[in-house]
């Protein structure tokens, strides 16, 4: 595909983030090639490197994680942990889209990770990550990622997500939860922080500058985004 026409299905895919985030929950994101490639290309990278940085500001441990990358797209959050934690490391990526198990086998061949898919829906993978659990200084401690993917569920599922989440941080289990900054797409955001920061956790927010590839910052130019500004709000513990 040329970079025009991955640029118009990128002005798409921004469209269905920010005005039918409905869609998302079924992966329509991924539903023709253009959408693919815009998400491979322009979001992949920039999640990388967004959860790279707000890992070092957390003070996430450099040691070796099983990472459970929940709703994986591309892989990009789950790598971007097990290589923030070290040799040793590894991801399972749970999505319910062909494709994006696909790319998640991709990223961890190119990063050398070691790892597995499994073709799931969140709400069916709540065991999952209890494999571990427990043993949070141990050298197979569990990660648990869930980068935007907590938006496109319904309320039931949700609810039931956030007990399942921190019964298994209480048991050892890490969390790093990642949303955009808009509070008008996500109003259970606070029920969330209040959840996590009784648990120990934190709630931060992030305006910070990352350096994409050529391509992502090609694409960012050929529709009016800034590719170097990244944001989002995070829930750690």
């Amino acid at each position: 595909m040329t970079t025009s026409e991955v640029a118009r299905a990128l002005r798409a895919l921004s469209s269905t983030y920010v005005e039918r985030r409905s869609r998302l929950s079924d992966r329509g994101a991924f539903d023709t090639a253009g959408k693919r490639a815009a998400y491979a290309l322009y979001y992949a990278p920039r999640r990388f490197l967004t959860v790279t940085h707000v890992l070092a500001a957390v003070g996430a441990p450099a040691t070796p994680l099983r990472v459970v990358d929940l709703g994986c797209g591309t892989g990009a959050a789950g790598a971007a942990w097990a290589m923030h934690a070290g040799a040793g490391s590894s991801v399972l990526g749970v999505d319910v889209h062909p494709w994006a198990l696909e790319e998640t086998r991709a990223t961890l061949r190119d990063f050398d990770l070691p790892g597995q898919t499994r073709r799931l829906a969140v709400s069916e993978a709540t065991s999952l990550w209890k494999e571990g659990r427990g043993r949070s200084e141990g050298p197979r401690a569990t990660g648990l990622m869930l980068s935007y993917v907590v938006n496109e569920l319904g309320a039931d599922e949700r609810a039931a997500l956030l007990t399942a989440v921190v019964d298994a941080a209480r048991q050892g289990t890490r969390v790093l939860v990642m949303e955009p900054l808009s509070r008008r797409t996500s109003p259970w955001w606070n029920g969330w922080v209040d959840t996590f920061v009784a648990a120990g956790g934190r709630a931060d927010e992030w305006r910070v500058r990352i350096e994409p590839p050529p391509i992502t910052l090609a694409l960012g130019v050929a529709t009016g985004l800034d590719a170097v500004a990244a944001t989002g709000r995070t829930l750690w513990i």
